[in-house]
């Protein structure tokens, strides 16, 4: 049953990722970029997202179990750090030369789209670099 309500998450998060334009770089770079002509499209959608979000961040916190009984697990940490801002600037970044975030990117790998192809592959080697440089910076937190 978690596998089948993964599925359908994943698919509907996909399908909105497609309608919201947020797979097409061209679009993300336009809204990103501000020297050239600027598309203001997206930011309806991250002010979407923020707000759907929000409500159920809220909702979640009220309960202590998810829907399928497992028990709720939030984060509990709310201060801005280095690792946070380090990331926070990676990611923007990335984003900013790529005009691909993961979640979309995901998406046109299933496209066959070679840039995107590069992409989860930086991606990929990010995360098992962070994972690395972690570990060997902190070994007893890592395990």
């Amino acid at each position: 049953m978690k596998a089948i309500i993964a599925f359908v998450s994943a698919l509907v998060f996909g399908i909105g990722l497609i309608v919201s334009g947020m797979v097409n770089p061209a679009k993300v770079l336009g809204f990103l970029d501000l020297a050239r002509p600027w598309d203001p499209s997206l930011a309806l959608v991250i002010g979407g997202a923020l707000a759907v979000g929000s409500v159920g961040l809220g909702l979640a916190a009220r309960r202590p179990l998810t829907l399928l009984g497992d028990p709720m697990r939030l984060p509990g940490k709310s201060g801005l750090d280095a690792p946070l801002i380090a990331g926070s600037l990676v990611f923007g970044i990335g984003w900013g030369l790529a005009g691909i975030c993961p979640g979309p990117a995901l998406v046109l790998l299933g496209t066959g789209n070679s840039k995107s192809v590069l992409f989860v592959l930086a991606m990929g080697s990010g995360f098992v670099l962070y994972e690395t440089l972690w570990r060997l910076r902190r070994p007893s937190e890592a395990a």
